[in-house]
């Protein structure tokens, strides 16, 4: 039973992963291509509510803590099914994305008013 509630948290936290990688990498590509429409705004809006989400939690997503009544394993991908490396160094990733994504945008913006 115990196996069973961790495997679903850890499948919702992949998935919820995933739709990150989405959002952060759509992100990037339309600053990149100069498409800045409402889709940009409506992920820097989601990437921003999910940093509110790991302040709240002190660094740690929901689904990490809820995982840990059920593993005392000591690795960083009991609660995700990634490689040990990337759960690891996923935040300090993604927040490097999300950033050079932003610079870029800022830059877009500064661009066109010019």
């Amino acid at each position: 039973m115990k196996e069973n509630k961790l495997f679903i948290i850890k499948s919702i936290h992949t998935i919820i992963w995933l739709f990150f990688n989405v959002v952060i990498f759509y992100l990037l590509y339309a600053v990149i291509i100069n498409k800045i429409d409402q889709w940009v705004w409506i992920c820097i809006g989601l990437v921003i509510a999910e940093g509110i989400v790991l302040v709240i939690f002190k660094m740690f997503c929901p689904l990490t803590i809820m995982a840990r009544k059920y593993s005392n394993s000591t690795k960083d991908n009991f609660d995700i099914f990634l490689p040990n490396w990337l759960a690891k160094y996923n935040k300090l990733i993604y927040t490097s994305i999300f950033g050079i994504a932003v610079i870029i945008l800022i830059y877009r913006l500064l661009e066109n008013k010019i």
